[in-house]
């Protein structure tokens, strides 16, 4: 066999790479988008085929108009998903193959600063245009869909004053962020996903504990929890559990939305308990405990701690593998950039990884329903398991979530159980308190 010059040979495997990466990313990011479509279409079946009448066990919880409302809004959250999942795959094909970014490393050229600030530059235009191409859905799901189902109190002068803000957070932080990293990248050596990854870690652990202070002020306002039975039952049920945190706050979420919930923030001294003050007005004083209760099982059992590991094992997974893609050639050239740069390789990185971490979402989201079930548990030992279903079952109602979701795509994308699974397992953990007496 003849043996090609070097300089061909090196062409040709080169060729070779480029084009298998090339099918490579796109041939995933079709199948999870067709997976997508697939499951959801599924998911729109189910909900319409259960919509005349409400699940025998809910019968008499569950008024047959608030049913149908449900299934209604499902539907509908579900259409426009498939237009965002292929619209999804366009910007992929617009960014990368159709010139995108290689537009987008010209105009950031042209200011003339040094490699790491045009990189800078690049990732916020990338970031800006990505909130300005995705701004007609946003407007379409808050003052078409949400405003359709009752849920929306959100104005347009709002709606705009939180985007500014979400910009200015952009720039403040985001700018900062990626002066860090990019100049790792280009000065660090080898090992600069390594430091890179340190950075992340701790700018991260940064804002989770900075988050309730500094950031989610400036979106709601927080007041203390209000002196009452509510506030009574809470404070016991968290002596009870040996739980400290900063303040019990509720939240103005009803200014948005009139959908409740409840949740935790921050870490260490700097925990707090917040409620929307839309749950506050949905529940009795029981079933608030009950579900705060449910979320301290998740503190009981280590959740927290275990995403937090989860999170940053993944993301040292990811900077490792940043660091092996970005000396390769194909990685550019295969997704239409001919200009290889460290700021181009951090933006290829954020938009073909979603098309290969797709498969995982049914695994990760297994782990989280069976932490659901152990958080659960520990609501139904400390506090009243009849409380947590009846709370339950009033928040599926008025956030005007489906009882009748198709089992597959609820498997796949579900990281609560289904209001019925999750109900039963209430249930059967009730069952067996008498046997424990």
């Amino acid at each position: 066999m003849t043996q090609l010059p070097q300089e061909v040979e090196a062409d040709f495997f080169e060729v070779f790479f480029m084009t298998a990466w090339t099918w490579t990313v796109f041939g995933f990011a079709l199948l999870a988008t067709a997976t997508g479509l697939y499951l959801s279409l599924r998911q729109k079946r189910s909900v319409e085929a259960n919509r005349e009448a409400v699940p025998p066990r809910f019968a008499e919880k569950v008024s047959l108009t608030a049913h149908q409302k449900a299934a209604d809004y499902t539907a509908v959250k579900l259409r426009l998903g498939h237009i965002g999942s292929i619209w999804g795959l366009i910007l992929l094909f617009a960014w990368t193959l159709g010139g995108g970014l290689g537009w987008l490393g010209d105009i950031s050229a042209l200011f003339g600063f040094s490699a790491v600030w045009t990189g800078v530059v690049f990732m916020l235009l990338f970031f800006l245009i990505g909130s300005l191409v995705d701004l007609p859905m946003e407007l379409y799901g808050t003052f078409a869909i949400e405003a359709r189902f009752g849920f929306n109190k959100m104005t347009l002068p709002l709606f705009f004053s939180d985007m500014g803000k979400q910009l200015l957070l952009m720039i403040a932080i985001g700018a900062p962020l990626a002066w860090v990293i990019l100049t790792l990248m280009e000065s660090a050596g080898e090992l600069w996903w390594l430091y890179a990854w340190l950075f992340w870690t701790a700018f991260m652990l940064l804002m989770i504990w900075a988050y309730p202070t500094f950031i989610a002020p400036l979106f709601n306002k927080f007041e203390p929890l209000p002196d009452g039975e509510m506030k009574s039952t809470i404070e016991a049920l968290l002596k009870r559990c040996g739980f400290r945190s900063n303040g019990l706050f509720v939240m103005d979420g009803s200014k948005r939305s009139s959908h409740g919930n409840a949740y935790f923030t921050g870490l260490g001294s700097a925990k707090r308990i917040v409620f929307f003050d839309t749950l506050i007005k949905q529940l009795e004083p029981l079933e608030t405990e009950a579900v705060l209760a449910h979320e301290l099982g998740h503190f009981h059992h280590g959740h927290v701690k275990k995403r937090l590991v989860i999170m940053v094992c993944s993301t040292l997974l990811g900077f490792g593998l940043l660091g092996w893609l970005i000396q390769q050639p194909w990685f550019y050239s295969g997704l239409g950039v001919s200009q290889a740069s460290n700021h181009a390789a951090l933006v290829l990185f954020m938009l073909v990884m979603p098309a290969f971490t797709f498969v995982l979402t049914p695994v990760m989201s297994y782990f989280s329903r069976k932490d659901e079930f152990e958080a659960d548990a520990y609501a139904v030992a400390n506090s009243s398991g009849e409380a947590l279903a009846s709370a339950l079952v009033k928040m599926y109602e008025d956030n005007a979530s489906t009882l009748t979701p198709d089992p597959v795509y609820s498997a796949w994308y579900d990281s609560h159980p289904p209001a019925p699974v999750r109900i039963d397992h209430i249930e059967s953990l009730l069952a067996k308190v008498p046997s424990q007496a």
